[in-house]
C-alpha cells in the first residue's frame, strides 16, 4: 500500500439489496471495521433513498475517524451498470423499477468521494473470490438466492461484464416456457421466479393450494407463507415443505447443467438466505445437475458450494474491493 493508504486506510461497501442495505468500512486486509443497515424499500425517490443512506453512513464513518479517512465508495447492486455508474429498470426496488438511477454520482456528490458500482451477485463474486471459498479459483459461478436471484461470472480471472454492462443476468434465464411464473421484469418463466426465497414460499403456496397433503404450513395464513417457514417445516420433515425443496432444486440444478455450456466452470458458488436450508436444497441441486448436464461436463464435475462468508459480508467485501480498485485507477477523480 502506498503512503495515501495509510493515510486513508479504509473503503466503504453497499451492499444494496432488493431488501436492505449493508453498509460496511473496510480495511485492506478485509476487515470490516463498523457496519449498518437500512430499508431498501420504502422511499418515494431516489434522492429519498440516497438521502436515508447517508444519514445512516455518516455515524459509521464517525466511528472510524470521518471522512478524511475514507479513499472511495464501492457499491452492489441489482441491475447496477460498472460502465455508466448506474442502476437501470431493477425490478425488485421500486424507486429505480421504471428508470435509470445514476446513483455512483448521487452518492459521490453527497459525499465527496469516487464511488463505483457494480452487480450485487458481481460483488459477492469478488468478494468470495477475495476472501471466501472461491479464493485462488479463476473459473466460476456465483448465484445469489435472496429476494432474486442474481449472478455473477468469473472467466479466466476476471468478471464478465459484456458489451454494455449487464451480462450474467441469469437469474433472468427463462427456465418455464409454458405457463411459466410472471416475473418483475416484465417475462414470464424466469429462474429466479422459482429459485428465490420469494419464489420458494410461491412454489409452497400453490402446492398447497393443489393437494389436499397434510402439511404444517397448513397451519400458517397461506399469503403469509415465507421461505423460512418453509425450511423450518421441512426440517421437521414435513412432506409437502421437502417436497418444495425438491422442485427448487430440481429447477437450479436444471439451470446450472445449462450454464455449465458456456464457461465450464470449477464450482457453482451460492449465496444468500435460501442457503440456510442447507443440504434440503443443495442436494436436489446436485441431483439435477448430474442428470441434466452435458455428460462431458462430468469428466471433471464441478463442485457446489455454499459461500463461506455470512451474511452480506460476500458482497460488502467485494463492493470494497471494487471502491479499493477505482481508487487505484485513479477513476472519477
Amino acid at each position: 500500500m502506498s503512503t495515501l493508504s495509510t493515510v486513508k486506510p479504509y473503503v466503504i461497501g453497499l451492499d444494496l439489496g432488493g431488501t436492505n442495505s449493508v453498509f460496511g468500512i473496510v480495511d485492506s486486509r478485509g476487515e470490516i471495521k463498523a457496519t449498518t443497515t437500512i430499508k431498501t424499500q420504502g422511499y418515494a425517490t431516489a434522492e429519498d433513498y440516497v438521502d436515508a443512506a447517508c444519514d445512516a453512513l455518516q455515524i459509521i464513518i464517525d466511528q472510524v475517524g470521518g471522512i478524511d479517512t475514507i479513499k472511495a465508495m464501492g457499491i452492489g447492486a441489482p441491475n447496477a451498470n460498472y460502465y455508466k455508474g448506474t442502476v437501470e429498470y431493477t425490478p425488485n426496488i421500486s424507486w429505480a423499477h421504471d428508470s435509470v438511477v445514476p446513483l455512483a454520482g448521487m452518492f459521490g456528490e453527497r459525499i465527496g468521494l469516487p464511488v463505483a458500482i457494480t452487480n450485487d451477485a458481481n460483488a459477492a463474486a469478488i468478494g468470495e473470490m477475495t476472501y471466501g471459498v472461491a479464493r485462488g479459483m479463476k473459473n466460476f459461478i456465483m448465484l445469489t438466492l435472496g429476494t432474486g436471484v442474481g449472478s455473477g461470472i468469473v472467466v479466466n480471472g476476471q468478471l464478465v461484464y459484456g458489451s454494455d454492462g449487464f451480462a450474467g443476468e441469469l437469474g433472468h434465464m427463462i427456465v418455464r416456457r409454458e405457463n411459466g411464473r410472471p416475473c418483475g421484469c416484465g417475462r414470464c418463466g424466469c429462474l429466479e421466479t422459482y429459485c428465490s426465497a420469494t419464489g420458494v414460499a410461491r412454489t409452497a403456496r400453490e402446492f398447497l393450494m393443489t393437494s389436499n397433503d397434510s402439511s404444517l404450513l397448513r397451519e400458517l395464513d397461506i399469503d403469509d407463507i415465507t421461505s423460512l417457514d418453509v425450511s423450518l417445516a421441512a426440517a421437521k420433515g414435513d412432506r409437502l415443505a421437502l417436497s418444495v425443496y425438491e422442485f427448487t432444486g430440481e429447477v437450479l440444478g436444471e439451470a446450472c447443467a445449462d450454464m455449465a455450456v458456456f464457461s465450464s466452470p470449477e464450482a457453482f458458488v451460492f449465496f444468500g438466505g435460501l442457503t440456510k436450508a442447507g443440504d434440503l436444497l443443495m442436494e436436489p441441486i446436485k441431483r439435477s445437475y448430474e442428470k441434466n448436464v452435458m455428460p462431458l461436463f462430468l469428466k471433471k464435475p464441478a463442485q457446489f458450494l455454499v459461500s463461506s462468508l455470512g451474511g452480506s459480508s460476500a458482497a460488502v467485501l467485494g463492493a470494497s474491493a471494487i471502491g479499493w480498485d477505482l481508487q487505484t485507477q485513479g477513476n472519477n477523480e
